[in-house]
């Protein structure tokens, strides 16, 4: 994947994140349920680390995603760049 330039899109990298955090409780969720059906004590308790490790990952997502919105608001409050000299008559510029 290339590099992105944060100066052009602050906050993107933190998309990656929030999509490796996604991911995670995917595997999560999965184990979880598992657990859940197979009904055995050790795989109910094993559920309440899980289900921690699931809401502390949820809590990192809302975190991000505020970073990222402050950074996009931030972005979008930034004045305009002043733009090159443009010659009106295409004449001009000889």
């Amino acid at each position: 994947m290339d590099a992105i330039d944060e100066s052009v899109t602050p906050g993107f990298e933190k998309f990656t994140t929030v999509q490796n955090v996604l991911d995670q409780n995917k595997i999560l969720i999965n184990e979880i349920n598992a657990n859940h059906e197979a009904r055995t004590p050790e795989g109910l308790a094993r559920n309440v680390v899980l289900i921690k490790e699931l809401n502390s990952n949820v809590l990192k997502v809302v975190e991000l995603y505020k970073d990222i919105t402050a950074a996009f608001e931030e972005l979008a409050n930034e004045p305009e760049a002043p733009k090159p000299d443009t010659p009106l008559d295409p004449e001009q510029t000889g």
